[in-house]
């Protein structure tokens, strides 16, 4: 089935409503499929492999465009359909910790290059690499992913990608950014980048009039938020996903799509700082909280950090769906602290609106 039949197909099973955007994109997948079809290069010869290399895969796919247009769904298409059994789909950052840890493992063994290693197993096991939400915040990722990408491409690697911002923008105002610049002039030509323009953010309308806010935290409010899970994701469980922010970790017990869910404590009761819940909330669109207990003096230290991931959250405009001891405005029950979460209560109360994160 090509993609424009399993796209119609979903549409027709009413999993999907037609979009002329989404529609207009399937073709930017063609030359992948019938590049993929192809049998892979058989491994060269001692002597040939001094001087051949593999052919040139087609150019890339760079999709962008606003939060909930469809990137993530045409992709994974894409994806499910793709004629090669060498292929990966995995969210950018996860990738990129995985990168790391391999080039802290060829340190360890004294290479030289420790990224060469880690791009030749990638080129061995892959034709068709897929990101998520690539997005670049950390500058140990900015000063290598553009040598990382060139390695893949070099190999044969076909890359699509998505994100929520041209390639221009990415790692914009970051440290040492000109070292970056390279990454971007590839990206836009080995890659052909197109922006989604859908008018319509088919997260938000999935959202659009459900009660986001659940009091008291209860099992009934857990079957909700499960409930409210399963619509997002298309009943996906979500694997883990995990944050590392200057050696420290944070991990979100369910991720997919851009859709994670953690308790209070998996994200509050743990010494983490404003860049961990910045990390947090560039890597996440949707956030479900569960289980927020009255706030006081015995918990001060997470009701600090519970204060700035929202603060977090909210310049973000991720959407917040949770469940908590209380209202918003009696969470935070006595003792020092009491003033300063007059405003997360606020923005608590806000993040419940129906228009939430649209602007």
């Amino acid at each position: 089935m090509d993609l424009i039949a399993a796209y119609d197909a979903r549409i027709e099973a009413g999993t999907l409503r037609p979009d002329a955007a989404q529609r207009g994109a399937l073709p930017l997948f063609v030359p992948l499929m019938e590049h993929l079809r192809q049998p892979p290069p058989k491994p060269a010869g001692r002597l040939r492999s001094l001087f051949a290399r593999p052919p040139d895969p087609p150019p890339g796919l760079y999709l962008w465009g606003g939060v909930g247009r469809g990137k993530s769904m045409l992709m994974d298409l894409f994806h499910e359909h793709a004629p090669t059994p060498a292929k990966r789909r995995v969210h950018f950052h996860a990738f990129m910790q995985e990168v790391h840890a391999g080039m802290h493992a060829a340190r360890q063994k004294g290479t030289e290059d420790a990224l060469a290693p880690v791009a030749a197993a990638v080129v061995r096991d892959l034709r068709l690499l897929c990101f998520d939400e690539m997005q670049i915040t950390d500058i140990t990722d900015a000063m290598i992913v553009g040598r990382l990408f060139q390695k893949l491409m070099a190999g044969g690697v076909v890359i699509v990608t998505t994100s929520n911002r041209p390639p221009e923008d990415l790692y914009k105002d970051g440290l040492n950014r000109a070292l970056f610049l390279p990454f971007i002039a590839l990206l836009n030509e080995r890659m052909v980048v197109h922006q989604l323009q859908s008018e319509t953010d088919y997260r938000q309308q999935r959202l659009q009039g459900e009660q986001v806010y659940f009091t008291p935290a209860n099992a009934e409010s857990d079957a909700a938020m499960t409930r409210m899970w399963d619509d997002l994701t298309g009943h996906d469980p979500g694997t883990p996903l995990e944050l590392v922010v200057k050696g420290r970790k944070l991990v979100l017990p369910r991720h997919h799509n851009g859709v994670a869910r953690a308790s209070f404590w998996d994200l509050c009761g743990q010494p983490l700082g404003p860049a961990d819940y910045l990390a947090l909330a560039q890597a996440v669109r949707v956030l479900m909280i569960s289980r927020i207990p009255l706030l006081s003096a015995s918990n001060y230290n997470q009701a600090k950090r519970f204060v700035t991931l929202i603060d977090a959250l909210y310049e973000a405009q991720v959407r917040v769906i949770a469940s908590a001891a209380d209202e918003p405005e009696r969470l935070y029950v006595e003792g020092e602290g009491t003033f300063e979460f007059e405003r997360t209560a606020s923005r608590l109360r806000e993040m419940q609106a129906a228009d939430w994160g649209q602007a």
